[in-house]
């Protein structure tokens, strides 16, 4: 029960978090999905625009390629108690030149550490993009984004790391074919294998 009011109290004050508004363009908008029950989570950059204003997180182009590639539906990945959808950053941090901004660091020196000590069930964590690399892998990352997911047999079989499902990100996919080849197919497994233990 301890562990179960802890959990609310954090999510609590995460929803109310307002640490970075006097930096973010729109309104404070914290998009998370957590249950101490997942066995599975994603860790991502931050909320989009289209995220921002429904509320929902990866409920974009971005989120049907992940999907994609998880071998699964709507159903499976916004149900909390099997995925957990905690980005480095909470809120939309705005549009630049050449995509969205990068995702505010005063959110995960704030929250990060404390949300995932919430989460003992997981058994896969999947670092989306440059920014949950760095946090996650620190110095087992490689020496950018495209060496560290080449380099994914090197890591802890509980990570994978993943670049942005973006459609900007089609060059990258072009350049890498062996990412679609090699990873996914065992990134799909792992997932499966999950899925298909009963708790």
């Amino acid at each position: 029960m301890a562990m179960i009011r802890d959990f609310n109290l954090i999510k609590q004050e995460v929803m109310a978090c307002t640490i970075c508004e006097s930096f973010l363009p729109h309104s404070v908008n914290p998009v998370v999905q957590i249950n101490p029950k997942a066995r599975i989570l994603i860790a991502g950059q931050a909320p989009g625009r289209k995220v921002h204003e429904s509320n929902i997180p990866f409920n974009d182009a971005s989120g049907n390629r992940l999907r994609d590639w998880m071998g699964i539906d709507k159903s499976v990945f916004y149900d909390p108690e099997i995925i957990a959808i905690v980005p480095m950053g909470f809120c939309f941090p705005g549009t630049g030149k050449s995509g969205d901004l990068p995702p505010r660091p005063e959110c995960a020196k704030k929250w990060r550490a404390r949300l995932l000590k919430q989460l003992p069930n997981i058994e896969l964590t999947i670092l989306i993009g440059m920014y949950a690399m760095k946090w996650h892998l620190k110095k087992e990352m490689a020496a950018n984004l495209t060496e560290t997911v080449r380099n994914w047999k090197k890591l802890p079989t509980h990570i994978v790391p993943l670049p942005h499902p973006s459609p900007r990100n089609f060059g990258w996919f072009k350049k890498n074919p062996w990412f679609e080849r090699e990873v996914l197919p065992s990134f799909q497994r792992k997932i499966s294998n999950i899925l298909d233990r009963k708790i």
